[in-house]
This record gives C-alpha cells, structure tokens and sequence, in this order.
C-alpha cells in the first residue's frame, strides 16, 4: 500500500499543503515546532479517524479557522483508494471513502494499515494501564473486525453498567442482562489479547537484540482477571461493592501489559537509551505483525526516533529500516546527518521535504 498524494487545509499549523509522495522513503527536515510531526499525524489520522496523541477534535483545526480538511490518494495492491476528512467546530466529522460517508468510523479501522513511532510512546513505559491497552487493541482491530465489535460492545455495555452503579440502581434483571455482555464479550477481547502476546514476544526480543547487539532479553506479561475466574460471577459477587465504588472494577479494562526488561519492570530498570530501544523494536515488532497477518503491508511513521540513542544502536535501526521488509516510511529529523545515512544505504527512490512554519517544500538536493 502505497500514499501517493496528500492534501491538507488548516490542519494544527499547515494551513495549505500538497504533496505529492515517493512510494519508498520520504524524509522531511526541519526545526523542532515547524509542523514535521503534525504532517505525519495527518497520516495517521487517515487511517485511524484520530490523531497520535489523541488531540481532541476541536484541537486539530487552526485557531484562526472553523473547519479543516485533510485528504490522502491510495495505491493499495493496484487498486486507488480517496479518503476524505472535514472536521468542523461543533459538528460531526465528515468521513468519506471514495466519496462515500461511513456509517460508522469504526468500519474504516484497518483498511490502511498503519505504524507509527514517536516520542510520545514513552506513555506506553511511563503511563498508565489504559496506555498499554490501547496499544493492544490497536494492533488487533486493525487485522480483526470481529475483535473490535466485541470491544465496542463491551465498552457499551460497561459504560451502561457504571451509570447503573453511579444511580444507585438495584434492578437485579438489568445488571444480569449486562454482566452477561460483558463476560461474553470480555471473553472474546482476553482470549485475543492472550494469543497476540503470545505470538509478539519472540519477534519483539529479535528486533531488540538486533538493534542494541545483546542478549538482554525484553518481554511483555499479560496480566487480566478472566485468567482465573469467569466474569459474569465475579461481576455479580462484587455488585454491592462497585454500587459504592460507583464503578465497575472487574474486567478486561482493567487489564495490564507488563514491559519487561531481564525479568524487572523496564519502568523501574531501564535507562532513556534503554527505554528508546524497547518501544523502537515494541513498534518494529508490530510492524512484523501486521504485515504477516495483513492483506497488504502496513505504512511506517518514524518521527524523531534518533533522539537519546548512540551511534551503534542508530546503525542497526538504519540498516533495518533500509532493507526490502519495509514499504512505504515517512521519516522526520531536525537534521540529515542519519536521513542521509539510510538514503546512501539503500537503493530505493525517495524524496526529501523541507518543513517550516506548517510549509512543505520538496528538496532536489542529493544526499
């Protein structure tokens, strides 16, 4: 799958862009506050309906304008592929494929297989549980729909279950009725989590051994309560403790990845090269995934990776990124020391793009 042209208005800071794409390497300079990430954000949001970093909707369109427009061309497997987005302030957004509105956002998840490493997944490390979970899903959801229905449907039934709790309801025939949905549904989203884990953790230890040239081992503990109880009871067991709580506080979204470095908690252990390393080789792992269990391969978002990492661990990640495995990578870096490095180390087209004050300008200079 291939992004063959972007077009942007009053996205963040780029206030009009079009660009046109290689279907190799893409890599855009510029100072840090200029609008690389934002560019790569829009990217991510054709894929996902939402930004990286979750800014709210309001957010996205420019201060000084009332709706933005963002708009990508897609070469997937020999078919073209227009998807079209119109935030307005106050209004619903407008998703389009191909000139046809979704009914729901939720059907537009995985079309575009995307993966994106960036700064802002220190929160999978530092933060909290939910952080973890939404990196689960993310993988999921966008290689089985019928992963992301059970998760919708028990987030419904969930959020149902927590108003009952918060009014004090003692309607035992309406807490049955969703303690039922969320076991059967709860089932479905531990039983996926558990074998995605499972299959993850030997690809994700041979990227990071590749990257950091060590035997430290990484590894990921998928902790849940459905291990060892059925929910639908231990849902009515604790009814009269989540009414005072006011919440419900078993169930799959309570769940926790644990990330391991040698068997410690990489939270607790791991140094800022370390912890870089880890989520790098977390992302490429997810790339490896996505790509054998895809009908197509995904597109790779890399947005400051270099940063905190020394020179050896810069080399590897050069030479993986600039080997056949990879598709189409969008790469951003306040300068071209290491962007030239992996142009010189592959024999690939690309193109190279100045961004400044939310401009986006190609560059015909040669590395």
């Amino acid at each position: 799958m291939i992004l063959k042209k972007l077009s942007i208005l009053n996205y963040k800071n780029i206030l009009q862009a079009e660009v046109a794409f290689s279907p190799k390497m893409n890599c855009f300079f510029g100072n840090n506050g200029m609008g690389k990430t934002n560019l790569l954000d829009v990217i991510h949001y054709l894929s996902f309906c939402k930004s990286h970093i979750n800014t709210p909707d309001s957010q996205i369109i420019n201060n000084d304008q009332d709706m933005c427009v963002i708009q990508g061309e897609y070469d997937y497997e020999g078919r073209n592929e227009d998807i079209f987005c119109a935030i307005r302030r106050r209004q619903r957004k407008q998703f389009k494929r191909n000139k046809k509105e979704y009914d729901k956002l939720s059907e537009h998840i995985g079309l575009l297989p995307l993966v994106m490493v960036s700064p802002a997944d220190s929160d999978l490390i530092r933060g909290g549980s939910d952080e973890r979970r939404r990196f689960l899903d993310l993988i999921i959801s966008q290689q089985d729909k019928q992963y992301l229905h059970a998760l919708i449907q028990y987030n419904k039934a969930l959020l149902q279950r927590n108003i009952l709790l918060k009014n004090q309801n003692t309607d035992t025939s309406l807490y049955e009725v969703l303690e039922m949905q969320l076991d059967m549904y709860g089932r479905m989203v531990f039983e996926k989590r558990q074998l995605l884990v499972e299959s993850f953790i030997p690809i994700f230890n041979e990227y990071y051994q590749t990257i950091c040239r060590s035997t430290e081992q990484v590894g990921l503990g998928y902790i849940s309560q459905l291990a060892d109880r059925n929910l639908a009871e231990s849902l009515a067991t604790n009814r009269e403790r989540d009414r005072i709580l006011g919440y419900t506080s078993n169930g799959v979204h309570k769940d926790e990845l644990e990330m391991t470095l040698n068997e410690q908690l990489i939270r607790r252990v791991g140094s800022q090269g370390q912890n870089k390393t880890y989520l790098i080789a977390l992302k490429l792992a997810q790339f490896a995934f996505l790509t054998r269990k895809g009908q197509t391969t995904p597109i790779l978002l890399l947005d400051d990776i270099f940063d905190k990492l020394d020179a050896a661990r810069v080399a590897e990640i050069i030479k993986l990124v600039s080997g056949d495995s990879f598709g189409q990578i969008f790469i951003t870096d306040t300068n071209r020391k290491y962007l030239d490095e992996i142009l010189q180390a592959m024999n690939h087209d690309y193109a190279l793009f100045r961004v400044e004050q939310g401009e986006v300008q190609p560059m015909e200079d040669q590395p």
